[in-house]
């Protein structure tokens, strides 16, 4: 009898743990997610039919919130964009301000890195293929798409880069958290 009120009391107690763990778990990732963009990544959503969560799951795995941030590969700023993509986005917008310096203002780099994702969901139809695209290139991509090894239908099914499989799986995940913590309808 004392034996199963010990185990009673035992799982009562890690019943208990687990739920404010979850809690407590729950209001660290809201603190690891700065919503400092709010304002710029609601217009620039609004303006290119890009979803929030879409645009701050790539901030995240892109530069983890840090407008200086800059890759071995020259991609600048909160979304990581290279300054010859800006340059390039910059001439199909007939925007003239292309100096790359200015993909460290965040307000621009989100517009941009967000136009870009419009122009790249246009293109593939699917969010997944987007952000392959938005990781390893366009040119590669729509490469894959004619490779029965990696498409189906017209629809990746398999990305060959194992850096461009893990990165679309992280954007996905952290989309799915953004929805969890911020965007779900309570």
């Amino acid at each position: 009898m004392k034996k199963t009120l010990t185990i009673i009391a035992i799982l009562i107690a890690s019943a208990i743990l687990a739920f404010f763990w979850t809690k407590i778990d729950t209001a660290i990732e809201k603190k690891s997610h700065p919503t400092e963009y709010l304002e710029t990544v609601e217009k620039c959503a609004e303006e290119h039919s890009v979803p929030k969560e879409i645009i701050f799951a790539v901030i995240k795995t892109e530069s983890k919130f840090k407008s200086d941030a800059v890759s071995s590969k020259g991609a600048i700023g909160l979304m990581q964009m290279t300054p010859e993509t800006f340059t390039w986005l910059c001439s199909k917008n007939s925007d003239d301000a292309n100096n790359p310096n200015l993909l460290y203002t965040p307000e621009i780099n989100i517009r941009y890195g967000v136009y870009y994702l419009d122009m790249l969901y246009s293109e593939f139809g699917s969010w997944e293929t987007a952000l392959a695209a938005y990781n390893a290139g366009p040119t590669r991509v729509r490469e894959w798409l004619k490779n029965p090894e990696y498409s189906e239908n017209g629809v990746l099914t398999n990305i060959p880069y194992k850096e461009t499989r893990e990165y679309v799986q992280k954007v996905m995940e952290a989309k799915d958290k953004y929805i969890e913590l911020y965007f779900e309808e309570k």
